[in-house]
């Protein structure tokens, strides 16, 4: 006979429970069953060793370091006590001093060895939840929750069953028992099951005479009133207890993920979903990786194929998961309905709650959410997540590069996910548009491309929008990207109007820079952004936003940041920011700030400032206008001041490497830049950590004595050397 465990929990007080383990576990002896009984009430006392006159020496705390270090399960049968039914007891504590003693980890070997010794394994386990209790019904076959037929005791109930429902214990394996059903003045047992949803799947009557006197002289009620009608009801349990059907089988999932005996290197990490060390460091020679149709991907998709017939989810529109309320009904439906198949499926319940929620949330994700990529966006930790194909995913956090554990379960899902986030923007994706660039709802911007453009199936990249709204102090302080100086030079630039450009590498941090710059606007002014795909989050009331269009599925009703911009000039700005300067929309942005909209800012992708004016120049040239150089130089050398740039170093720090004002033009026409402020990079310490300073250069910016004539207070010596 297998081995069963069977939990009796209840979180009200005074509904019996402590009675019916010890009744339950010695009818089951008197029936013929091993039989361990386990007090894990930690708040009872000696309730359970006085109801069977029993006086033990050992308790469970004194036998789990034996346990670790004796093989043989026959081991705990020096630490019980056995009763004269022949059910053996073993009280999990003798005094409170040692209920700390006992934790998940080391009672899991201890269940293990029992369910050898013993046919039936009934734990007491007390009137509150914790990991202790959690691990046990881990491990176990079947839950009773105790419930009177008074409203309160029910209401109880019906909160730990929800609990235990949110742990993902499948329905079947946990049942109520009823105690004193028929209690005059109770509610009936039939409103019972109804508040509860659940089958009752034992009723013990009210017996007070018989019940008393029992608990009186110390002897369980089945040994001492057999005839009675609560030892009746004890025995039938017993007999509906021999039915296999009525528990769940506890199964582990084997998580195979190397073939050597040794852990790799980060394998710590591993568990957290993420690999030690930079995507340029991964040692590949470290271990052979067991990744191809595992037992757990064979496992999530048989369910996700099974929970896509049962809730018809190819029927579902995105407008239908896009709904809060209605996403949240069909996610909790699909909860039920996915722990109930990991049942069906495994052949039992996965004997540890932190795997089985892991399951279910995976499960559901891919089937509703977005896969593997869930758990990424809902880390404030995380920038940016890469996704190369559906066995590599990496993501980017602190500005470094990791790679992660996580997969998509087949190519097939990568697609569904790739259509379920832009299928609500109006956007798609197939064969004759392979490639789509789109924002999530919470500013996130995605770009999705899939074969035949990329050769090793779909690749999803997603900049993340990031929570937390940076100030300037955020950048002086937390991240010392720049020095108290520039941050004066800078905040007087923008007051005195100034136009800027940003420039840096992909990640750099331009657009947080740009977002920290604003904050220096005045908030009497009207300001306009344009942008690709709206990322800016600027702290000012008096604020217009756009956003270009690309064209739809017929190749029409494209919109272009150079349309926005020339219709901005109508919108009467006070300042022009545009997110990003990538093609013909320089020219037009030097017209405006060449014809009174002063103040503007942009950013740029350039690997310096001096690079920066460089890939300006080329962009005009390549926007079909034919313009001499010295024209376009001329036109440079008025319409910016000052060039701004941010490099993003290589351990993960964002910092402005230089400051540069554009002075004009040299007898050749060529514009002329002189550096105000640069960063000097010193090396790195022992940890990795950048070294260097910011330091101005003695050059004395020419917008010095145009910023003071404004009335700007700027201190002079900022620029000394």
């Amino acid at each position: 006979m297998e081995s069963r465990t069977i939990t009796v929990f209840s979180n009200k007080g005074g509904v019996g429970k402590t009675f019916i383990s010890v009744n339950l576990a010695t009818a089951l002896s008197l029936a013929g069953r091993r039989v361990l009984l386990i007090d894990l009430d930690f708040q009872a006392g000696q309730d359970m060793a006085r109801m069977l006159t029993l006086t033990p020496r050992h308790c469970l705390v004194d036998l789990l370091s034996e346990v670790e270090k004796n093989e043989d399960p026959e081991i705990i049968k020096n630490f019980v006590i056995s009763h004269e039914c022949g059910l053996d007891f073993l009280p999990a504590v003798q005094n409170t001093r040692q209920i700390g003693y006992i934790s998940p980890d080391n009672i899991k070997p201890f269940l293990k060895k029992a369910k050898q010794v013993y046919d039936f394994i009934i734990i007491d386990a007390g009137k509150a939840f914790s990991e202790v209790l959690i691990t046990v019904i881990d491990y176990s076959n079947l839950v009773f929750l105790v419930a009177t037929p008074d409203v309160l005791a029910v209401y109880q109930i019906k909160w730990a069953a929800e609990v235990l429902q949110s742990l993902h214990y499948p329905a079947k394996m946990v049942k109520i028992i009823l105690n004193r059903s028929e209690s005059r003045g109770g509610v009936a047992w039939q409103e019972v099951r109804t508040a509860l949803a659940r089958e009752i799947f034992a009723h013990i009557p009210s017996d007070g005479r018989a019940v008393g006197m029992s608990l009186n002289r110390g002897v369980p009620c089945v040994i001492d009133n057999p005839k009675s009608k609560v030892s009746e009801a004890f025995e039938k349990m017993v007999h509906d207890l021999d039915k296999d059907e009525v528990f769940v089988k506890s199964a582990d999932i084997e998580r195979v993920r190397t073939t050597d005996s040794l852990p790799r290197p980060g394998q710590f990490w591993e568990k957290f979903g993420i690999s030690q060390g930079g995507a340029q460091e991964q040692d590949v020679s470290a271990g052979t990786t067991v990744t191809a149709e595992d037992e757990v991907i064979v496992l999530k998709k048989k369910i996700h194929e099974k929970l896509v017939q049962r809730l018809h989810l190819e029927d579902m529109t995105p407008q239908s998961l896009s709904d809060p309320k209605q996403a949240q009904g069909i996610k909790n439906q699909a909860e039920k309905i996915v722990s109930n198949l990991l049942i069906e499926e495994k052949g039992g319940l996965i004997s540890s709650h932190e795997e089985r929620i892991r399951l279910v949330k995976d499960i559901i994700n891919e089937a509703l959410g977005l896969g593997p990529l869930e758990d990424f966006l809902a880390d404030p930790e995380v920038t940016d997540i890469m996704a190369n194909s559906k066995d590599e995913i990496y993501v980017e956090k602190n500005g470094k590069l990791f790679l992660t554990n996580r997969n998509f379960v087949s190519e097939e899902q990568m697609r569904a996910i790739i259509d379920r986030i832009i299928a609500p923007l109006g956007r798609r994706v197939d064969e004759s548009v392979p490639m789509v660039d789109a924002r999530l709802p919470d500013g996130s911007r995605i770009n999705a491309i899939i074969p035949p453009l990329s050769l090793n199936g779909p690749m999803i990249t997603i900049r993340k929008f990031g929570v937390e709204r940076l100030d300037v102090n955020d950048l002086l302080e937390r991240y010392h990207s720049l020095s108290p100086a520039m941050h004066d030079f800078l905040n007087a630039c923008v007051l005195g109007r100034k136009n800027i450009i940003v420039s840096g590498g992909t990640g750099a941090g331009k657009t947080t820079l740009l977002n920290v710059i604003s904050q220096f606007i005045p908030d009497n002014e009207r300001i306009i952004t344009i942008e690709d795909a709206a990322e800016l989050r600027l702290k000012k009331s008096h604020w217009g936003r756009l956003e270009s269009r690309p064209m739809n599925v017929e190749g029409k009703g494209a919109i272009a940041i150079r349309d926005l911009f020339i219709n901005t000039l109508r919108m009467r700005p006070d300042r022009i920011i545009i997110g990003e300067c990538r093609g013909p929309e320089v020219l037009d942005m030097l017209q405006a700030m060449n014809t009174g909209h002063d103040g503007s800012l942009t950013t740029l992708h350039a690997n310096s400032t001096h690079d920066a004016l460089v890939r300006m120049s080329s962009m005009i040239l390549l926007s079909g206008i034919e313009l001499p150089v010295r024209a376009i130089n001329e036109m440079v050398s008025t319409a910016i001041d000052v060039v701004v740039h941010i490099a993003r170093f290589s351990d993960g720090s964002r910092k402005i490497t230089g400051i540069t004002e554009v002075a004009g033009l040299d007898d050749l026409f060529q514009v002329v830049l002189k550096d105000i402020f640069i960063f000097e990079h010193k090396g790195m310490d022992s940890e990795g950590k950048i070294l260097g300073d910011f330091v101005p250069t003695g050059y004395i910016p020419e917008c010095y004595t145009d910023l003071v004539q404004r009335g700007i207070k700027l201190d002079k010596r900022i620029f000394t050397k």
